[in-house]
């Protein structure tokens, strides 16, 4: 009994591993997330009198590999000899499974296409026309639900018709489907397959002609590899253009508008449900309202954030202080030293108490927020939007999504970046992450804008204030996407590459688990992170208040020390101390400042903004200082856990440096300047 080796390929979630257990019986972990499949599976199964030997590669979107993952997948479909293939695909979305079937039909002609999910495609009034598909493509086509077992024995039986087909030479008919190009591709495409012509012994001609026109480096040593042959050496080659611009693009374009046009002929929709998905599509995709929805709904989330962490932060503020108060008062009456009161109470517990108040209620509020549009399906639409806009930066559109988690915690942000493929856009994503303000510098922006842009009170106060935020949040991304470029031009050049972004259908948030997840795995996890290292900058900012030199706190001197160079900012030395002092957390800057100019010993609670203000003007602020101290609280370093995890993510002290010198540069520059036109018009 002759043995065929098949192998099973499909994109992500498309039900490919179970279908691989209903024929092969083996016990695979079938599972509901991206990337499973790390490793080629193999299997065997027995049909009539045919042997069949199923190689279950990852989960892929495109031959076009720009993923580990993806280049194992292309590997053994383009050169594993396998004797066929089999692609898997969705039913319910089958115009982006398509993009997958027309590249593996131009390198391996025995190709039977495999629609699954038939079972939820009824559900939502999808329907696909399994015949006209088969006639288009000229290839079989099998309808089935493999998680049942529906149609599992007719696409075998065509498996075994396609594998046991009587022409000899089946591996190099030119009747299969193809896709037709730009003219100008198409042209070269038939020099460079007469030139290959007779040349190859296993590969389609014309999948070899598009990886040399594409200039495709990898796949084409793969070629040469399989083929035995050094195909770039061709003598006549030299006489082809092979100079086109743009030209992978170009040939991604015209495989998926062919796999869109063979959508629309062969599916019908009859749901109301997905047409209104649809609709959504393409409004918040769209080129002309996916943008300022996008910053529509960031400034909702954020004036909710505002309009609600207000008042729980004054009340726990009242409490913790309050716990303090009655702690230090019993400590001393118990007869406890004065300095070990000092410590623990005016140093540690203050400066924990002030990070859990300033910092609690407002992540109680935004990640709730931030997990509701992630789970509703939204945030894959915001990297969509933004992919043009880091591509013009020759950067990766999945920047979009570890810049939104930057938005909670840079470190996490940091560690999202994992998600970027290229080593080279993954650096620029982690280089950059720290331009858009953590939730750690969200309560100082925001004390700023209050305090001195915005003069209304009640609602209007709030809208104002969730607009000033909003603006300096995009100017964040705006100084993101510039530097990314600039960095794209320098030390890290490279075009950008292509990737293929799965759009999942939208789903009715499940408000139980977004709330466990937000709490649990989010605003606990930042905040305990943020009280491990406040305890010993607490410890640290006491030493240096109460030791005085001449009568004068160290703290007094540092701040005399970088009083010059605040002055060149815009600023002044207490500030350049309070965020030096604040690396370990970002959230101890303010009350450094007011510790330092009211000259006590200890972290002060004063939770009236008004009070606040009155004690900064007092000290030289004026509408300049506040916002060059906007700008610089938007453009300074990392905090010591980003600085540690960007180590860990990089592995070098080099790019660890650079990204903590990016931001301060970026930041000194522009307080620089606004510090030099405040004085020319004052």
């Amino acid at each position: 009994m002759n043995t065929s080796t098949i192998s099973l390929a499909g994109n992500p979630n498309v039900g490919k591993s179970t279908l691989f257990n209903a024929l092969t019986g083996m016990n695979q972990h079938t599972g509901n997330w991206a990337g499973k499949t790390v490793t080629n599976a193999v299997g065997e199964f027995k049909y009539k009198d045919c042997k069949f030997k199923l190689v279950d590669v990852p989960g892929t979107y495109s031959l076009r590999a720009v993923s580990a993952e993806e280049e194992c997948a292309r590997d053994f479909i383009c050169f594993g000899h396998a004797d066929a293939s089999i692609v898997v695909c969705d039913a319910t979305c089958l115009e982006r499974n398509l993009n997958l079937v027309l590249q593996t039909i131009e390198v391996c002609p025995k190709t039977l296409v495999c629609i699954n999910l038939l079972d939820e495609a009824k559900s939502k009034g999808i329907k696909i026309d399994i015949e006209k598909l088969e006639n288009i493509l000229k290839v079989p086509v099998a309808g089935i639900t493999a998680r049942t077992g529906k149609g599992i024995d007719e696409m075998c039986e065509k498996l075994y018709n396609m594998v046991n087909e009587q022409n000899p030479n089946t591996d190099v008919k030119t009747d299969f489907f193809k896709i037709s190009y730009e003219e100008d591709i198409e042209k070269s495409l038939e020099k460079i397959i007469d030139i290959l012509s007779g040349k190859l012994r296993y590969l389609n001609p014309r999948f070899t002609a598009l990886k040399i026109l594409e200039n495709d480096e990898k796949t084409i040593h793969k070629i040469e590899e399989y083929e035995g042959m050094d195909i770039l050496n061709i003598p006549d080659f030299s006489d082809i253009n092979l100079n086109f611009e743009n030209i992978s693009d170009r040939i991604t374009s015209s495989v998926i508008n062919r796999a869109e046009e063979i959508a629309s002929e062969c599916t019908s929709i009859g749901n109301h449900a997905y047409r209104r998905d649809r609709i959504l599509d393409n409004i918040i995709t769209s080129r002309r309202f996916g943008i300022p929805l996008m910053i529509l709904l960031l400034g909702m989330i954020l004036w909710i954030t505002i309009e609600g962490a207000n008042v729980p932060s004054e009340i726990l503020s009242g409490f913790l202080f309050g716990i303090g108060d009655k702690v230090s008062e019993f400590m001393l009456k118990s007869g406890a030293p004065e300095w070990l009161e000092g410590v623990l109470i005016q140093g540690i517990y203050k400066v924990l108490a002030w990070v859990v108040s300033v910092m609690l209620p407002p992540m109680a509020i935004f990640f709730p927020l931030f997990t509701l549009l992630e789970d509703f399906g939204y945030l894959p639409r915001v990297a969509f939007n933004l992919d043009r806009c880091f591509k013009c930066a020759n950067a990766c559109g999945k920047q979009s999504l570890t810049m939104c988690m930057g938005f909670g915690c840079n470190a996490v942000g940091v560690t999202g970046c994992r998600i970027i493929d290229s080593p080279r856009e993954r650096l620029i994503a982690i280089l950059t992450n720290n331009f858009v303000p953590c939730n750690g510098r969200f309560p100082t922006i925001i004390s700023v804008i209050t305090m001195f842009f915005v003069t209304s009170k009640g609602i209007k106060s709030s809208l104002y204030s969730s607009g000033i935020l909003l603006l300096t949040i995009l100017l964040g991304i705006m100084m993101t996407l510039i530097i990314s470029k600039l960095l794209s031009l320098t030390l890290l050049k490279g075009i950008p590459s292509s990737f293929t972004l799965e759009l999942p259908p939208y789903r009715k948030p499940q408000f139980s688990k977004v709330i466990v997840r937000s709490i649990f795995d989010r605003t606990i996890f930042v905040l305990g992170r943020a009280c491990i290292v406040a305890i010993p900058s607490g410890l640290l900012i006491w030493i240096l208040a109460n030791i005085d030199i001449n009568n004068i706190s160290l703290l007094s001197y540092c701040a005399d020390f970088f009083e010059p160079f605040g002055q060149f900012i815009g600023l002044d030395g207490v500030i350049v101390m309070a965020f030096i002092l604040g690396f370990p957390a970002n959230e101890i800057v303010v009350p450094i400042i007011i510790m330092t100019y009211l000259a006590e010993g200890s972290i002060l609670e004063m939770s009236d903004l008004n009070q606040l203000r009155t004690l900064f003007v007092e000290n030289g602020w004026d509408i300049s200082t506040a916002l060059c101290m906007l700008v610089f609280t938007l453009f300074h370093f990392p905090c010591s856990t980003t600085c540690l995890t960007i180590k860990k993510e990089t592995g070098s002290m080099k790019w660890t440096a650079i990204a903590f010198l990016l931001p301060v540069l970026v930041g000194i520059v522009l307080c620089s300047i606004i510090n030099f036109v405040f004085s020319i018009i004052i």
